[in-house]
């Protein structure tokens, strides 16, 4: 009975995460909507403005862009085509890798990610700091 309980706590607190998730990702969506972005959108934007290369900058190898924001590599290459079309990124080769897709911000990606960081911040802080249901 000890173990039902504790398995019945462990797949509660899961569903409690995956709730909050969907709420706070939905939240997201909602709010970066009136900026032409989504909260994946947003993501790779700031992922790519944090120095996410493996050397620092800001560009990234889309592999390595794939694993920092959870996407597969087929539905990231859509985000950033996308991104891509509206001017906020940059694909290019890698010197190192020719087979390999590097990612950078433009200019006007940054400037987006400026201006839309504090609103996204504040979500976060809204939405993970609420008592959990």
């Amino acid at each position: 009975m000890a173990a039902n309980k504790s398995e019945r706590v462990l797949v509660d607190e899961w569903r409690d995460i995956l709730a909050l998730h969907a709420r706070t990702l939905c939240e997201l969506d909602r709010e970066l909507h009136q900026h032409g972005l989504g909260a994946s959108d947003f993501e790779v934007l700031d992922v790519l403005a944090e120095g996410a290369g493996e050397d620092g900058g800001s560009a990234c190898r889309v592999q390595e862009l794939a694993s920092r924001v959870h996407l597969s590599q087929s539905a990231l290459s859509r985000l950033v085509a996308r991104l891509e079309k509206d001017d906020l990124v940059r694909r290019g080769m890698c010197s190192e890798d020719r087979r390999g897709v590097r990612v950078e911000l433009t200019a006007k990606g940054r400037a987006r990610h400026a201006e839309v960081k504090p609103l996204q911040r504040s979500v976060l802080a809204r939405m993970l700091n609420e008592p959990r249901r």
